[in-house]
């Protein structure tokens, strides 16, 4: 089978944040392993092409990077510190090369990068960082992207955040019971990252990451084992699960964006929002409030509803307004103000919407101009609808969600004013997609 370079894309987007946290396992050594990890996949965009794609790309990735990390360790051990090398060579073992790993799945590989890249030494935005680029795989222009920060901004940050943990010697592992609590608030913040990335990717051509999405609720119940006193790790689960319940319903047959608005209710996984909802009951147990609690009230909000119009609105705008209280990310006002547009109209919507236009982690991004041009189309306004679709356009690093704009722009442009549903990317709660 030939391999395009756009499929070796799709295995580096799925496989990356794997490979390396079991090639980290290995060598203990992430700086290592990210390269070891880059270097296999320049040697399949060299091989594939004309030997055509292993059957299993995966693990032949995975045996590729352990190679060449290995390789490496060779060649330093004969410097000063050969013999911490050797033990490491021989740790890792040096299969024949055509050998295939076993890829049977360890089940914490990545929840121990994840930990390694929260350790309380790093700041808030590093731990960020380096959960999207070591655990997601993202490149360093994806990341600022969803930062919405500057490329260069975003590439010291990593720079120095693995500088940090290669000169402090931060292990790659689970920390034990004591200092759990020091991290909990960062890793739930982590693996929530890596659902929203997959839930509504930043770049690429889908939309959708199945694989992270996957991931992310993997860890999320390996995170509800790890803290069963956390109710907020219960309720990140269950956030996730009910979001994650009309992933197949936000993408048409041809692979198209599908809005809440118009998905088939019918078809939602039953099953996710039941456990969803009980994951939910249990976080909420004894009066518990927290920002995942409030995020996964609005989720539920939605997953009850049986038809669009049936929407609880006041019950997600108070669930938003209980979430400010814990967040204050623009994106999380954003949502409120199309909250507020399906509660109390559309001008309602639109002024709270002016009340954060000019915040700066917004100047780059297309999620408000998006959410003004879908508001002025329900409100009829489609002049001015079409000059912030364009906007928006131009902004959106996302192939499928500027393909549905596209899809809206021709429809305003049009005189076709039909009423359907917001597209702002949903960040931080409460999807409309």
């Amino acid at each position: 089978m030939t391999a395009d370079p756009a499929g070796i894309d799709a295995v580096y987007r799925a496989e990356f944040g794997r490979t390396l946290a079991t090639v980290a396992r290995l060598v203990g050594d992430i700086g290592l392993a990210e390269d070891a990890v880059q270097e296999a996949f320049a040697d399949a965009v060299r091989s594939w092409p004309a030997r055509g794609r292993p059957d299993n790309p995966g693990a032949w990735i995975t045996t590729a990077a352990r190679n060449r990390a290995l390789d490496r360790l060779r060649r330093e051990s004969a410097r000063a510190t050969k013999e911490q090398d050797a033990v490491r060579v021989e740790r890792i073992g040096f299969p024949a090369p055509e050998q295939e790993l076993d890829m049977s799945p360890v089940a914490d590989d990545q929840l121990r990068m994840i930990f390694t890249c929260c350790h309380p030494a790093l700041s808030a935005e590093s731990q960020v960082a380096l959960t999207l680029r070591l655990v997601c795989g993202l490149r360093t222009s994806e990341i600022a992207r969803a930062f919405l920060q500057s490329e260069h901004t975003v590439a010291q940050r990593l720079t120095r955040a693995k500088a940090k943990i290669r000169q402090a010697g931060i292990p790659l592992r689970v920390p034990p019971a004591s200092l759990l609590p020091e991290r909990t608030s960062a890793v739930l913040a982590c693996v929530y990252l890596v659902f929203s990335e997959g839930y509504f990717a930043t770049s690429g051509s889908s939309a959708v990451r199945d694989d992270l999405c996957d991931e992310a609720i993997r860890l999320g119940r390996l995170l509800c084992g790890l803290l069963p006193g956390e109710p907020e790790a219960r309720a990140l689960l269950a956030l996730m699960l009910l979001n994650d319940s009309r992933r197949d319903q936000r993408r048409s047959p041809a692979g198209e964006l599908v809005p809440l608005e118009e998905q088939d209710r019918t078809h939602w996984n039953r099953a996710a929002i039941d456990a969803g909802l009980r994951w939910l009951v249990s976080a909420a147990a004894d009066g518990h409030s927290g920002p995942y609690t409030a995020q996964a009230r609005i989720a539920a909000a939605h997953a009850g509803a049986p038809s669009w119009p049936e929407t609880d609105w006041r019950a997600i705008v108070s669930a938003y307004d209980e979430l400010a209280r814990y967040s204050r990310s623009p994106a999380v006002r954003v949502n409120r103000a199309i909250a507020l547009a399906f509660r109390d109209g559309v001008d309602a919507g639109l002024t709270a919407l002016d009340e954060i236009v000019d915040h700066p982690r917004l100047a780059d991004s297309h999620l408000v101009v998006a959410t003004r041009a879908d508001l002025l189309r329900r409100a009829g306004r489609r002049t001015e609808a079409a000059v912030y679709y364009r906007q928006a356009i131009a902004t959106t690093g996302n192939d499928q969600v500027r393909r549905f704009l596209e899809r809206r722009l021709a429809e305003v442009a049009a005189g076709a004013g039909s009423v359907r549903a917001a597209t702002a990317r949903p960040e931080s709660a409460g999807p409309t997609t």
